[in-house]
Formats: C-alpha cells, sequence, structure tokens
C-alpha cells in the first residue's frame, strides 16, 4: 500500500439501554480499557492518521475517553438520531480536509483487527470508492445480506426488505465501510430518508456510489471480528475473545502459560520472551514483566514493573507503583503498592511494603509493614541495601532503616536505624515462674462452682 492518509470515523453515539447500566455502552471495559478505546487502538495500528468521533448529546465523558485514547482526535456531536449516514456527516469538518482513505468504524465493534483494516486500505489504494467489510455467517438472520454479481457489490439488502433467494445469502454486512475520501461527501450527501423510519442509512452508498459510475466492493473478515457489544452477555464473549487472542499472541511470542484459559490479561500487559505465567494468575492495566521472570499462582498485579528473573507470588498482589527488581522475590500473602524493590531483595511472605525502597538484598521477614498512613498523608519508609528486618515488625514511617542494619523480630520502629546496627524496638521479657499452674488451678476451680 502506497503512503495514504487515512481518517477514521468511529460512531460512539449508542447510549446501550440493554446494558442496564447508566454507563455508556462504549465505556464498559474488555481487558480494563474502555470498548471505544480498543476501536481507536485498532484503527491507530491499522495506519490512520487523523480521527472524527462522533458521540451523542450531552456524552462529554464518552468524548473524555476517545480523547486518552487519540489525542488528536476531533469530536462531533450528533444531536438528533437521522440514522448512520447522518452521524457520519456530523464529522463534515473533518471530510472538508484532504484525505485518501476515509474508514467508519463503530464504538460498540472492539474486536476488529488491524491486518482487516488494513485490506480495506489496500482496495481503496487500488481505486475502490466504496469497500464494505463483510463476513460469512454461521446464521445470517437479522443481518443485511451482501448481494454480489461479477464481483462487484450490488447492493446491502437489510433482511426485513429481501427476497426469500436474497435471505439464502450468507455474507453479511459488518457495518463497517471504508471510503475514497475524494467521493465520500457526494456519496453521503446524496442519501436521501424515504424509508419507514425516515432515516439516512449508510448501507444506501453502496447504491448511490454505483447510480454515479462508481465502484463497490467487499473485503471479508471473520465473523468473530464484528461482534458487537450490546448486552452483558455480548461484552462477556467480546472478553472471552480478547483474553483468547492475548494468550496466542504471548505464547507465540516466547511466554510460558501453564493454564492459559486461567490467566486474564489487561489490553496493555507487557510480557517479554521466557517469562512464565502459572495458574490463575490477573494482570490490570499498566504491567511489565521482563524477560525470565516467574509469576506464580493465584497472583494479581496491576501497575506494576516486575524485573529481569524476579519471582513474584503464589498468592502476591502488586498494586500501581510496584518496582520489582532484578531477582528479587516477593512471596505468598506479600502486598506491594508504590514500593521499590531492589535488584536481589526478598519479602517472602505474609508482608506489607508501601510508599518504601527495600535497598538490594535486603530481607523482609514474615509479618512485616510499612505504617505508612496516618489518616491524612502516606509517608515513605527506606530500607538500605543488606538490611535485615526481622519477623513480624512495624516500620513506622517516615523512618530510614540504613545499608546493613538489623531489626529484631516483633518490634516497632519509630526512628531511623544507623547502618549496620540492631534495633529492638518491643517490651522486655518478663518470665513468672508458677504463674500458668496457678492460672489453670483457679480457673478449673470457679468453674466447679
Amino acid at each position: 500500500m502506497t503512503d495514504r492518509s487515512c481518517l477514521m470515523i468511529v460512531l460512539a453515539a449508542g447510549e446501550g439501554t440493554r446494558m442496564k447500566s447508566a454507563l455508556p455502552k462504549v465505556l464498559h471495559e474488555i481487558a480494563g480499557r474502555p470498548i471505544v478505546q480498543h476501536v481507536l487502538a485498532g484503527a491507530t495500528a491499522a495506519g490512520a492518521d487523523r480521527f472524527a468521533v462522533v458521540v451523542g448529546p450531552g456524552r462529554e465523558d464518552v468524548a473524555k475517553a476517545a480523547l486518552v485514547q487519540a489525542p488528536g482526535a476531533s469530536v462531533f456531536v450528533q444531536s438528533e438520531r437521522l440514522g448512520t449516514a447522518h452521524a457520519v456527516l456530523m464529522a463534515r469538518e473533518a471530510l472538508l480536509e484532504p484525505v485518501d482513505d476515509v474508514i467508519v468504524l463503530y464504538g460498540d465493534t472492539p474486536l476488529v483487527t488491524p491486518a482487516t483494516l488494513a485490506r480495506v486500505r489496500a482496495e481503496l489504494d487500488k481505486g475502490g470508492h466504496v469497500v464494505v467489510l463483510g463476513f460469512e455467517a454461521a446464521n445470517p438472520m437479522g443481518y443485511g445480506r451482501l448481494l454480489i454479481q461479477d464481483g462487484k457489490l450490488l447492493a446491502i439488502r437489510e433482511e426485513r426488505d429481501a427476497t426469500e433467494s436474497e435471505r439464502k445469502v450468507t455474507l453479511c454486512n459488518s457495518g463497517i465501510m471504508g471510503f475514497s475520501g475524494e467521493h465520500i461527501l457526494g456519496i453521503l450527501d446524496a442519501i436521501d430518508n424515504r424509508n419507514a423510519k425516515g432515516e439516512f442509512y449508510l448501507t444506501d452508498a453502496v447504491e448511490v456510489a454505483r447510480a454515479k459510475g462508481l465502484n463497490a466492493t467487499v473485503v471479508e473478515g471473520t465473523e468473530e471480528e464484528f461482534l458487537g457489544v450490546n448486552d452483558r452477555r455480548q461484552l462477556a464473549t467480546c472478553e472471552a475473545v480478547f483474553q483468547s487472542r492475548r494468550r496466542n499472541q504471548a505464547m507465540l511470542e516466547g511466554v510460558t502459560l501453564q493454564a492459559p484459559e486461567t490467566v486474564f490479561f489487561a489490553a496493555d500487559t507487557q510480557l517479554s520472551a521466557d517469562v512464565i505465567i502459572e495458574p490463575n494468575v490477573v494482570f490490570g492495566p499498566g504491567v511489565v514483566v521482563e524477560r525470565g521472570a516467574r509469576i506464580k499462582a493465584f497472583s494479581h498485579l496491576e501497575g506494576a514493573h516486575v524485573r529481569e528473573g524476579a519471582i513474584v507470588g503464589p498468592y502476591a498482589r502488586l498494586r500501581p507503583g510496584a518496582d520489582i527488581g532484578r531477582s528479587a522475590h516477593i512471596g505468598n500473602f506479600v502486598e506491594i503498592k508504590n514500593a521499590t524493590i531492589e535488584d536481589g531483595a526478598k519479602a517472602n511472605h505474609l508482608s506489607y511494603i508501601g510508599d518504601a525502597r527495600v535497598g538490594a538484598k535486603a530481607n523482609i521477614g514474615a509479618g512485616t509493614i510499612t505504617c505508612n498512613y496516618d489518616g491524612f498523608g502516606k509517608y515513605h519508609t527506606d530500607i538500605g541495601a543488606n538490611a535485615f528486618i526481622g519477623s513480624n515488625s512495624s516500620l513506622v514511617a517516615p523512618v530510614k532503616i540504613a545499608d546493613g542494619a538489623y531489626v529484631g523480630s516483633g518490634s516497632v520502629i519509630t526512628s531511623d536505624v544507623p547502618a549496620d546496627s540492631l534495633a529492638v524496638g518491643r517490651g522486655r521479657q518478663a518470665n513468672k515462674d508458677g504463674w500458668a499452674a496457678a492460672f489453670r488451678q483457679r480457673m478449673q476451680a470457679l468453674k466447679k462452682r
């Protein structure tokens, strides 16, 4: 394909009442990312260099989400629901600027692949004027049919208007269409609303183009790609498709998934080759795992960076801001939040490390917590390299434990600890001989009364 400019128009006005939600359907999430952002991400990967997003009235929330994914997008409002062609024409200002290719996408159809969109662009590059994305449907009922003759698309026929023979056609319309930038406005402006609903249908663009002597063709994708979201069941179906794709991609890129069907990814999860993921691991947004790291079973990661050769889990939780150094160990029932665990450091069990730095090769004993919050502010704990924190210790921030220092088990540390020193912050042990026997005797006597 030659170097061509491409405008992607995303129609994101659908409210989705079947979602039974106050949230617009295009803001419901798949893999931790709003549906409309999936659409825009796919379009970007297909080479779009301009975006126009058409939203419904009062849908500043949809516009804001779209601009997160496509910061340079132009946003247009369709105040009246007068059909899909009318919605596209809301972006007339964008269409007046010179552009080679225009592709119209829908904000509730998140699974279209960049490769399929690239094939639409390739068809336009060959001189196509209107290119419709179609698919062979296992059950075509309810879909518009694509009527082809001699390799040319004649029309898109809605099922309610189709003849008996036309209903037997299994090549169906996805709704996604590509246009020559030179001709799109002329085609759209010629679409009328002489139909039962009095709306302007984008599907009429095919017959309008042919009447103008322009050509219309079809590019086929898979039925799976064009799954839309109108209710929670369809949302779950699209989530399952995304996860299946992402798991396969990870394994093809050299990641070991021991039980692929139990691992869940976010849309932006980044895994390097030779990473090993054990069963029942969940990745929230913003996770990077470097080469050779191992994420053990039942761990949950979000907003975390796991560096080369580190081991996390089982049953570990990494929260936003967790930075786990090379060959560091984060063990079972350990929670890390907004903390740097430097190379070779270990927190192997039952600890909370928040708003902290743990120096290289330091050891955090079981039951250790950083007391980082006083009800008003968050405070930092700094633990130096090769420090040893005894089990069941509470480190009350702000506090610094210098390199090589030891903290005795069961201590509450409220002051800085100098390098290579021992800090013990607990009450002195006192043994009372015979107390336990006397206590038992007294209690047994009371029970006999």
